[in-house]
């Protein structure tokens, strides 16, 4: 357990951010498989759950959840799926 206060008030700040970056980036997965998906079936709706998905990629980039690279790697890629 942390004695000084600033280590404290990190600790108290890491149980509230956790969560939510977990909660992000499992958003942004999903939004890839989503789109993944709809892709393979040739659906309808897969510009708008690919544009989706990258725009979930890019705000978990630009929150520092996942690095730049990776998420340039992940849009080339759903790029080519969708483009098929």
């Amino acid at each position: 357990m942390p004695q000084i206060k600033g280590a404290i008030k990190r600790v108290r700040q890491n149980e509230k951010v956790t969560p939510k970056n977990s909660a992000q980036v499992s958003a942004m997965r999903t939004a890839i498989k989503h789109a993944e998906q709809a892709a393979k079936e040739n659906s309808d709706n897969k510009e708008a759950l690919f544009n989706d998905a990258v725009r979930a990629i890019d705000m978990a980039e630009s929150k520092g959840l996942v690095h730049k690279n990776k998420a340039a790697r992940d849009k080339s890629r759903l790029s080519k799926v969708v483009a098929k």
